[in-house]
Protein backbone atom coordinates (compact mmCIF):
# COMPACT_ATOMS: atom_id res chain seq x y z
CA UNK A 1 0.00 0.00 0.00
CA UNK A 2 1.88 3.03 -1.74
CA UNK A 3 5.06 1.87 0.85
CA UNK A 4 3.34 2.92 3.96
CA UNK A 5 4.35 1.30 7.20
CA UNK A 6 1.95 -0.87 8.63
CA UNK A 7 0.23 0.28 11.50
CA UNK A 8 -1.45 -1.94 14.24
CA UNK A 9 -4.58 -4.13 13.38
CA UNK A 10 -7.92 -2.54 14.92
CA UNK A 11 -7.70 -5.56 16.96
CA UNK A 12 -5.04 -4.38 19.00
CA UNK A 13 -6.24 -1.26 20.58
CA UNK A 14 -8.41 -3.58 22.69
CA UNK A 15 -11.57 -1.99 24.48
CA UNK A 16 -11.13 1.06 23.33
CA UNK A 17 -12.00 0.81 20.17
CA UNK A 18 -15.21 -0.10 21.47
CA UNK A 19 -15.21 3.36 23.81
CA UNK A 20 -15.47 0.78 26.99
CA UNK A 21 -14.45 3.57 29.11
CA UNK A 22 -17.22 5.39 27.71
CA UNK A 23 -19.89 2.67 28.01
CA UNK A 24 -19.08 1.57 31.54
CA UNK A 25 -19.82 4.94 32.53
CA UNK A 26 -23.11 5.78 30.86
CA UNK A 27 -24.12 2.11 31.71
CA UNK A 28 -23.94 3.50 35.50
CA UNK A 29 -25.45 6.78 34.97
CA UNK A 30 -28.00 5.00 33.14
CA UNK A 31 -29.62 2.97 36.32
CA UNK A 32 -29.76 6.22 38.23
CA UNK A 33 -30.79 9.46 35.65
CA UNK A 34 -33.50 10.21 32.77
CA UNK A 35 -32.18 9.42 29.17
CA UNK A 36 -32.41 13.27 28.55
CA UNK A 37 -29.40 13.94 31.37
CA UNK A 38 -27.36 11.70 29.61
CA UNK A 39 -27.33 12.47 26.35
CA UNK A 40 -26.29 16.31 27.92
CA UNK A 41 -23.20 14.92 29.69
CA UNK A 42 -22.28 13.01 26.76
CA UNK A 43 -20.89 16.11 25.70
CA UNK A 44 -19.32 16.48 28.68
CA UNK A 45 -17.54 13.19 28.57
CA UNK A 46 -16.42 13.93 24.69
CA UNK A 47 -14.29 16.33 26.06
CA UNK A 48 -12.83 14.81 28.26
CA UNK A 49 -12.10 11.77 25.54
CA UNK A 50 -10.96 14.34 23.52
CA UNK A 51 -8.13 16.11 25.57
CA UNK A 52 -6.90 12.79 26.49
CA UNK A 53 -7.09 10.04 23.94
CA UNK A 54 -4.57 11.04 21.63
CA UNK A 55 -5.27 8.61 19.12
CA UNK A 56 -8.44 9.72 18.79
CA UNK A 57 -7.95 12.72 17.86
CA UNK A 58 -5.58 11.54 15.41
CA UNK A 59 -7.85 8.92 13.81
CA UNK A 60 -10.85 11.53 13.91
CA UNK A 61 -8.91 14.20 12.05
CA UNK A 62 -7.44 11.40 9.38
CA UNK A 63 -10.59 10.65 8.10
CA UNK A 64 -12.05 13.93 8.36
CA UNK A 65 -9.24 15.01 6.15
CA UNK A 66 -10.29 12.53 3.89
CA UNK A 67 -13.62 13.59 3.37
CA UNK A 68 -12.62 17.29 3.35
CA UNK A 69 -11.05 16.29 0.21
CA UNK A 70 -13.70 15.24 -0.76
CA UNK A 71 -16.28 18.35 -0.40
CA UNK A 72 -14.42 21.05 -1.54
CA UNK A 73 -15.44 24.81 -1.27
CA UNK A 74 -17.47 23.70 2.06
CA UNK A 75 -17.03 24.69 5.77
CA UNK A 76 -14.01 22.06 6.70
CA UNK A 77 -15.36 19.24 9.68
CA UNK A 78 -13.63 18.99 13.25
CA UNK A 79 -12.73 16.10 15.44
CA UNK A 80 -14.49 17.60 18.78
CA UNK A 81 -17.50 17.25 16.86
CA UNK A 82 -16.48 13.65 15.94
CA UNK A 83 -16.13 12.85 18.82
CA UNK A 84 -19.27 14.16 20.13
CA UNK A 85 -21.31 12.61 17.77
CA UNK A 86 -19.59 9.43 19.05
CA UNK A 87 -20.54 9.86 22.99
CA UNK A 88 -24.14 10.54 22.08
CA UNK A 89 -24.01 7.30 19.74
CA UNK A 90 -22.96 5.44 22.96
CA UNK A 91 -26.33 6.93 25.35
CA UNK A 92 -27.91 5.76 22.33
CA UNK A 93 -26.70 2.17 22.28
CA UNK A 94 -27.89 1.72 26.30
CA UNK A 95 -30.79 3.64 25.75
CA UNK A 96 -31.80 1.28 22.83
CA UNK A 97 -30.56 -1.66 24.66
CA UNK A 98 -32.32 -0.50 28.42
CA UNK A 99 -35.91 -0.88 26.35
CA UNK A 100 -36.38 2.85 25.77
CA UNK A 101 -36.04 2.69 21.69
CA UNK A 102 -39.12 2.85 20.45
CA UNK A 103 -40.12 2.26 16.70
CA UNK A 104 -41.46 5.61 16.38
CA UNK A 105 -38.54 6.93 16.10
CA UNK A 106 -36.92 5.16 13.28
CA UNK A 107 -38.01 6.28 10.14
CA UNK A 108 -37.98 3.50 7.04
CA UNK A 109 -37.29 5.10 3.44
CA UNK A 110 -38.61 4.39 0.37
CA UNK A 111 -36.13 1.71 -0.63
CA UNK A 112 -36.33 -2.13 0.31
CA UNK A 113 -37.45 -2.26 3.81
CA UNK A 114 -40.76 -3.31 2.44
CA UNK A 115 -38.99 -6.40 0.37
CA UNK A 116 -37.46 -7.58 3.97
CA UNK A 117 -40.66 -6.99 6.37
CA UNK A 118 -42.44 -9.27 3.72
CA UNK A 119 -40.05 -12.06 3.82
CA UNK A 120 -39.91 -11.70 7.48
CA UNK A 121 -44.17 -11.77 7.72
CA UNK A 122 -43.51 -15.14 5.71
CA UNK A 123 -41.40 -16.76 8.01
CA UNK A 124 -38.10 -15.76 5.40
CA UNK A 125 -35.29 -14.90 7.53
CA UNK A 126 -32.15 -12.71 5.90
CA UNK A 127 -28.36 -11.60 6.28
CA UNK A 128 -27.61 -8.17 6.89
CA UNK A 129 -24.40 -6.20 6.43
CA UNK A 130 -24.06 -3.18 8.64
CA UNK A 131 -21.44 -1.61 9.60
CA UNK A 132 -19.60 1.22 11.87
CA UNK A 133 -21.21 4.32 10.67
CA UNK A 134 -24.20 4.82 12.45
CA UNK A 135 -25.87 2.75 15.26
CA UNK A 136 -26.88 -0.45 14.31
CA UNK A 137 -27.60 -1.59 17.92
CA UNK A 138 -30.51 0.55 17.44
CA UNK A 139 -32.30 -1.87 15.26
CA UNK A 140 -30.96 -4.82 16.81
CA UNK A 141 -32.46 -3.60 19.84
CA UNK A 142 -35.79 -2.69 18.51
CA UNK A 143 -35.24 -6.68 16.91
CA UNK A 144 -34.75 -7.54 20.56
CA UNK A 145 -37.89 -5.95 21.84
CA UNK A 146 -40.17 -7.35 19.44
CA UNK A 147 -40.17 -3.53 17.69
CA UNK A 148 -39.57 -4.49 14.72
CA UNK A 149 -43.25 -3.65 13.25
CA UNK A 150 -43.39 -7.24 12.19
CA UNK A 151 -46.22 -9.07 13.73
CA UNK A 152 -44.19 -12.13 14.59
CA UNK A 153 -40.78 -11.98 17.42
CA UNK A 154 -37.33 -12.11 14.82
CA UNK A 155 -34.45 -13.65 16.35
CA UNK A 156 -31.34 -11.69 16.12
CA UNK A 157 -27.78 -13.62 15.41
CA UNK A 158 -24.78 -11.16 15.57
CA UNK A 159 -21.25 -11.87 14.60
CA UNK A 160 -19.02 -10.10 16.86
CA UNK A 161 -15.49 -9.98 17.63
CA UNK A 162 -15.28 -11.47 21.42
CA UNK A 163 -11.82 -10.93 21.71
CA UNK A 164 -11.62 -7.29 21.53
CA UNK A 165 -15.17 -6.37 22.50
CA UNK A 166 -16.41 -8.66 24.73
CA UNK A 167 -16.74 -6.76 27.61
CA UNK A 168 -18.73 -3.90 25.67
CA UNK A 169 -21.44 -6.37 24.60
CA UNK A 170 -21.59 -8.07 27.91
CA UNK A 171 -22.35 -4.97 29.33
CA UNK A 172 -25.20 -4.57 26.80
CA UNK A 173 -26.57 -7.62 27.61
CA UNK A 174 -26.93 -6.96 31.27
CA UNK A 175 -29.45 -4.22 30.46
CA UNK A 176 -31.74 -6.99 28.34
CA UNK A 177 -30.99 -10.60 29.54
CA UNK A 178 -34.48 -11.27 28.02
CA UNK A 179 -33.31 -10.31 24.42
CA UNK A 180 -33.70 -12.13 21.11
CA UNK A 181 -30.31 -11.39 19.85
CA UNK A 182 -27.87 -13.74 20.35
CA UNK A 183 -24.08 -13.35 19.82
CA UNK A 184 -21.85 -15.63 18.43
CA UNK A 185 -18.06 -14.64 18.16
CA UNK A 186 -16.28 -14.17 14.74
CA UNK A 187 -13.69 -16.49 15.64
CA UNK A 188 -15.52 -19.36 16.15
CA UNK A 189 -16.98 -19.35 12.48
CA UNK A 190 -16.52 -22.72 10.77
CA UNK A 191 -18.29 -25.20 8.66
CA UNK A 192 -20.47 -26.29 11.60
CA UNK A 193 -21.68 -22.76 12.15
CA UNK A 194 -22.52 -21.73 8.69
CA UNK A 195 -24.76 -24.67 8.78
CA UNK A 196 -26.39 -23.45 12.08
CA UNK A 197 -26.53 -19.93 10.48
CA UNK A 198 -28.70 -21.31 7.39
CA UNK A 199 -31.03 -23.30 9.35
CA UNK A 200 -31.81 -19.85 11.43
CA UNK A 201 -32.19 -17.78 7.96
CA UNK A 202 -34.47 -20.43 7.22
CA UNK A 203 -36.32 -20.46 9.94
CA UNK A 204 -37.03 -16.40 9.51
CA UNK A 205 -34.18 -15.46 11.79
CA UNK A 206 -31.68 -12.59 10.81
CA UNK A 207 -28.06 -12.81 10.98
CA UNK A 208 -26.03 -9.78 11.05
CA UNK A 209 -22.32 -9.21 10.83
CA UNK A 210 -20.29 -5.95 9.92
CA UNK A 211 -18.21 -5.86 6.91
CA UNK A 212 -15.72 -2.64 7.70
CA UNK A 213 -13.46 -4.45 9.81
CA UNK A 214 -10.90 -6.72 8.52
CA UNK A 215 -11.53 -9.85 11.24
CA UNK A 216 -8.55 -9.66 14.04
CA UNK A 217 -7.28 -13.94 13.05
CA UNK A 218 -8.01 -13.33 9.40
CA UNK A 219 -6.41 -9.80 8.95
CA UNK A 220 -4.24 -11.49 5.94
CA UNK A 221 -7.41 -11.94 3.68
CA UNK A 222 -9.06 -8.77 2.59
CA UNK A 223 -10.57 -7.18 -0.59
CA UNK A 224 -8.60 -3.58 -1.34
CA UNK A 225 -11.41 -1.44 -2.66
CA UNK A 226 -11.89 2.45 -3.60
CA UNK A 227 -12.82 4.33 -0.46
CA UNK A 228 -12.93 8.12 -0.26
CA UNK A 229 -10.41 8.82 -2.68
CA UNK A 230 -7.76 6.07 -1.43
CA UNK A 231 -8.06 2.17 -1.76
CA UNK A 232 -8.62 0.51 1.78
CA UNK A 233 -8.50 -2.99 3.04
CA UNK A 234 -12.15 -4.37 3.65
CA UNK A 235 -12.73 -7.79 5.59
CA UNK A 236 -13.15 -10.57 3.24
CA UNK A 237 -15.69 -12.43 5.75
CA UNK A 238 -18.54 -11.19 5.79
CA UNK A 239 -18.93 -11.41 1.86
CA UNK A 240 -17.59 -15.37 1.75
CA UNK A 241 -20.75 -15.53 4.63
CA UNK A 242 -23.11 -13.94 2.35
CA UNK A 243 -22.32 -16.56 -0.60
CA UNK A 244 -22.64 -19.49 1.68
CA UNK A 245 -25.69 -18.81 3.96
CA UNK A 246 -28.93 -19.62 1.61
CA UNK A 247 -31.20 -16.59 2.15
CA UNK A 248 -31.52 -12.77 1.03
CA UNK A 249 -29.28 -10.18 2.11
CA UNK A 250 -29.45 -6.72 2.96
CA UNK A 251 -27.33 -3.85 3.41
CA UNK A 252 -28.36 -1.68 6.41
CA UNK A 253 -27.26 1.93 7.60
CA UNK A 254 -29.30 3.13 10.94
CA UNK A 255 -28.62 6.62 10.90
CA UNK A 256 -29.21 10.22 12.91
CA UNK A 257 -31.12 12.47 10.85
CA UNK A 258 -29.03 15.46 13.15
CA UNK A 259 -25.36 14.54 13.85
CA UNK A 260 -25.10 16.40 17.44
CA UNK A 261 -28.91 16.29 18.22
CA UNK A 262 -29.77 15.21 21.51
CA UNK A 263 -33.16 14.30 20.50
CA UNK A 264 -32.81 13.39 16.73
CA UNK A 265 -34.76 10.27 14.76
CA UNK A 266 -32.96 7.94 12.95
CA UNK A 267 -33.09 7.17 9.09
CA UNK A 268 -33.32 3.39 8.59
CA UNK A 269 -31.79 2.41 5.47
CA UNK A 270 -32.34 -0.45 3.65
CA UNK A 271 -30.77 -1.89 0.39
CA UNK A 272 -31.70 -5.50 -0.82
CA UNK A 273 -28.01 -6.60 -2.26
CA UNK A 274 -28.08 -7.68 -6.38
CA UNK A 275 -25.36 -10.08 -6.24
CA UNK A 276 -26.66 -13.44 -6.81
CA UNK A 277 -24.13 -16.85 -5.94
CA UNK A 278 -26.32 -18.76 -7.88
CA UNK A 279 -23.14 -19.70 -10.08
CA UNK A 280 -20.52 -22.24 -10.36
CA UNK A 281 -18.20 -22.28 -7.64
CA UNK A 282 -15.53 -20.45 -9.84
CA UNK A 283 -16.88 -17.52 -10.09
CA UNK A 284 -17.88 -16.93 -6.51
CA UNK A 285 -14.81 -14.76 -5.60
CA UNK A 286 -15.41 -12.55 -8.56
CA UNK A 287 -18.91 -12.36 -7.15
CA UNK A 288 -17.96 -11.94 -4.07
CA UNK A 289 -15.70 -8.64 -4.59
CA UNK A 290 -18.51 -7.46 -6.60
CA UNK A 291 -20.55 -7.47 -3.50
CA UNK A 292 -17.78 -6.13 -1.26
CA UNK A 293 -17.16 -2.97 -3.95
CA UNK A 294 -20.90 -2.48 -3.64
CA UNK A 295 -21.28 -2.38 0.06
CA UNK A 296 -17.69 -0.19 -0.09
CA UNK A 297 -19.73 2.57 -2.50
CA UNK A 298 -22.73 2.45 0.04
CA UNK A 299 -20.39 3.02 2.80
CA UNK A 300 -18.72 5.62 1.28
CA UNK A 301 -22.45 7.20 -0.05
CA UNK A 302 -23.42 7.67 3.59
CA UNK A 303 -20.01 8.78 5.53
CA UNK A 304 -20.35 11.74 2.94
CA UNK A 305 -23.97 12.58 4.58
CA UNK A 306 -23.34 11.53 7.70
CA UNK A 307 -19.87 12.09 8.39
CA UNK A 308 -19.75 12.41 11.48
CA UNK A 309 -21.14 9.34 12.51
CA UNK A 310 -18.35 7.10 11.74
CA UNK A 311 -16.80 5.38 14.39
CA UNK A 312 -13.52 3.52 13.20
CA UNK A 313 -10.96 5.62 15.69
CA UNK A 314 -8.09 3.73 13.85
CA UNK A 315 -6.14 4.18 10.48
CA UNK A 316 -8.96 2.25 7.90
CA UNK A 317 -6.84 2.54 5.09
CA UNK A 318 -3.48 1.21 6.78
CA UNK A 319 -2.67 -1.84 5.10
CA UNK A 320 -2.94 -4.27 8.39
CA UNK A 321 0.16 -5.74 9.36
CA UNK A 322 0.07 -9.77 8.75
CA UNK A 323 -0.34 -12.28 11.51
CA UNK A 324 2.49 -14.46 11.48
CA UNK A 325 1.49 -18.44 12.61
CA UNK A 326 3.29 -20.11 14.66
CA UNK A 327 3.98 -23.04 16.30
CA UNK A 328 1.11 -24.45 18.92
CA UNK A 329 2.05 -23.60 22.20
Amino acid sequence: MSGEARRAHWSEYREETAGYWHVKLILILFRVFPVIFLRVIAYGVSFFYYLFSGRARTESRRYLERINAQRPGQKPLRPPAHIASFSLSLVEKVEAWGGKALLGRVCFQEDDIGGLIEGLEQGKGALLLTSHLGNIEFIRALAGFSRTGVSRNVPVTVLVDFSVTGDFNRMLQELNPESQVQTISVNEVGPETVVLLQDRIACGELVAIAGDRTSANTRNKYFHLPFLGREAPFAYGPFLLAALLEGPAYFVFALRQKDLSLGSRYNMHIHRVPVSFDCPRKEREQRMEQLARLFAGRLEYYCMLHPYQWYNFYDFWAEPRPVHYGKTR
